[in-house]
């Protein structure tokens, strides 16, 4: 019985001097873990603090811009155009030139049987509002000088016209900077009339027209 007792207090005493020396191994590790833990959630909360969130393209205060209609490239004209933006307003000035395009077709009672109507190098000046996010509507007007020939015999004349009108486009943007903005213009003008030889030509006094730009954000904040 003695035996047993003594035999018993043995193994508890060595299995108290190994549990103790494991307590103490693993104290230190997980002091260390716990350590480790709290420093990676105060780096990561560091991070997501000074991280700044993505700017949305229509969530700016100022940028400036400068855009094409460039069909008017491929029919061997130009057009140029600048704006300025300040929050959701934007102020636009722009020159085309619609080389051998025929913007007859786009009048409202329009005489394209008889006559065509080219651009000539003429100036613009926009005004636009963006009513939800890049949905944009503007006013404008432009000081056209229009080329009138008569088919039938080849003659040419000039007709100047201030245009009033007004559009709605919207702006998708490619990244960062570029931008494509398809939109719808309407004409406005005053009777205007040219004699071709006892040929009367009146100038359509509304034109649609849908257009299509490319542009690009240079500098915003």
């Amino acid at each position: 019985m003695k035996r047993i007792t003594l035999l018993l207090a043995c193994l508890l005493f060595v299995a108290s001097q190994i549990f103790a020396q494991t307590t103490a191994e693993q104290e230190p590790t997980e002091t260390k873990q716990k350590s480790y833990d709290a420093n990676y959630e105060r780096q990561t909360l560091r991070i997501g603090c000074c991280k700044e969130p993505k700017q949305r393209s229509y969530d700016v205060s100022q940028a400036f811009e400068v855009e094409s209609l460039f069909p008017m490239f491929i029919t061997g004209g130009f057009h140029i155009g600048v704006g300025y933006r300040y929050k959701k307003f934007r102020v636009r000035a722009s020159v085309i030139n619609g080389g051998s395009y025929n913007a007859e077709t786009a009048g409202i009672n329009n005489s394209s049987s008889e006559f065509k109507r080219y651009y000539k190098t003429s100036p613009g000046l926009f005004l636009g509002y963006n009513v939800w996010k890049n949905l944009e509507i503007y006013t404008y007007a432009e000081l056209h000088t229009f080329e009138i020939e008569q088919k039938s015999t080849g003659l040419k004349q000039n007709l100047h016209s201030t245009d009033l009108g007004a559009g709605i486009g919207y702006q998708f943007f490619i990244g960062r900077y570029l931008y494509i903005q398809p939109a719808m213009h309407v004409y406005l003008r005053s009777d205007k009339q040219l004699d071709f030889n006892g040929t009367k030509y009146n100038i359509p006094n509304v034109d649609l027209s849908p257009v299509i730009r490319i542009g690009a954000r240079l500098w915003k904040k």
